[in-house]
């Protein structure tokens, strides 16, 4: 599996930790696209490229961290085609995945601690879309999204 990953200067603690967890997934490899350490960096900027990349499925997925998860969040959902989900609890973070098809999960460094950010991020890897009766809610997600870009 590839990730994009990002943060900005708020959450780079959080960004480190998360990708010395994906370190030990020989299944997984990602691209860092966040802030450098000291750097100063708006967080809708990281999104937007994360979300931009994982779109046009140079990644299958996206993390974004930064100070609630929120912000980074609302941007990478204006992204068209995109689905984030703030993930700050394991059934959040479960359904993201199961329900919503959620591509990309967002964290809070100011909300979560790191080993709680580190068993989320290992829920919502092995978790997959189940379809079933949430595959006609998706679909109508992107024809609500399809219909405001004409």
């Amino acid at each position: 599996m590839k990730i994009a990953i990002g943060c900005d200067e708020a959450a780079y603690s959080l960004k480190v930790a998360v990708m010395k967890h994906l370190d030990t997934k020989e299944d997984v490899e990602y691209k860092d696209f966040g802030a450098e350490a000291g750097e100063v960096i708006l967080y809708p900027d990281v999104a937007q490229k994360v979300a931009e990349a994982v779109a046009r499925g140079e990644f299958d997925r996206g993390i974004l961290v930064c100070g609630t998860g929120i912000g980074m969040c609302i941007t990478a959902n204006k992204v068209p085609g995109i689905r984030a989900a703030v993930c700050h609890d394991p059934f959040s973070t479960e359904r993201s995945r199961k329900s919503n098809n959620a591509q990309i999960m967002c964290m809070g460094e100011r909300v979560i601690g790191v080993e709680l950010a580190k068993y989320l991020v290992d829920i919502w890897l092995k978790c997959d879309f189940s379809g079933g009766g949430s595959t006609p809610k998706v679909e109508r997600i992107m024809e609500v999204e399809a219909s405001y870009r004409k």
